[in-house]
């Protein structure tokens, strides 16, 4: 198998990190590109019982969700992938694992590395997790976490 390129999902979370050692080791040892995506949930898409939210206001909250989640990016690329070849940031807003999905297609990832559980983390496995591994394309390496 040719791995040219890898993508790691994070949502900025400890358990999400846990699996950095594996996706630094890959790209040292391959010389590959990390992909790493952070996906903003978007806030408009939500049952109609919550009633309905003032676009401007929800524009605003994006912008600053986009705005902090570039710093966080950046911060944890150079922290921990500066030993990496070359790595490429991604910033999404949307179902995150239809985010993710759409980026392997995009960028012809040739591989994922990421945790079992993010944020929420309450199980085991995690739903993001379980909808990446049931419909990605292409392999998908997880690292499992304990729940929080």
């Amino acid at each position: 198998m040719d791995v040219k390129k890898v993508l790691w999902p994070t949502d900025f979370s400890g358990n999400a990190e846990k699996a950095l050692p594996y996706v630094t080791s890959l790209t040292q040892k391959y010389g590959t590109e990390i992909h790493v995506i952070y996906v903003i949930e978007d806030l408009a898409n939500h049952p109609g019982w919550y009633g309905d939210f003032e676009k401007d206001r929800i524009k605003e909250i994006l912008k600053w969700e986009e705005k902090t989640a570039k710093k966080r990016l950046d911060q944890t690329c150079e922290n921990h992938l500066n030993s990496c070849p070359l790595y490429i940031k991604h910033i999404a807003i949307g179902d995150p694992a239809q985010e993710i999905l759409k980026l392997i297609d995009i960028e012809k990832v040739d591989l994922v590395v990421m945790a079992t559980s993010g944020q929420k983390g309450n199980f085991r496995f995690g739903s993001v997790t379980e909808k990446i591994v049931k419909n990605s394309k292409v392999p998908v390496v997880t690292i499992p976490v304990e729940p929080i």
